[in-house]
């Protein structure tokens, strides 16, 4: 139960994280250099990388990982919320 917990939390995660990469946020613009790498994609390289992250814990730690990937997406739904209203 917990993989398929991270496993559908990390998809909200990839769609929010697209969502503000594609949305002209001026704030993107001032991102270090290496955020721009890989025409802009090397944060959904770390995004991949923190999900088989939390997909490996979840098979050995079960409910400990996905309570603290649901938190981590949780920090995400309101950074992404913010960036989008143009609160931030």
């Amino acid at each position: 139960m917990a993989l398929l917990v991270v496993f559908l939390l990390g998809v909200g995660n990839f769609a929010m994280h697209s969502a503000v990469m594609d949305s002209g946020h001026p704030l993107i613009g001032h991102m270090p250099w290496f955020y721009h790498a890989l025409g802009g994609r090397f944060s959904m390289v770390v995004e991949f990388l923190v999900l088989i992250a939390a997909l490996l814990f979840a098979t050995s730690a079960g409910a400990t990982a996905a309570t603290i990937y649901v938190a981590y997406s949780l920090l995400n739904a309101v950074a992404t919320w913010l960036i989008l209203t143009g609160r931030v």
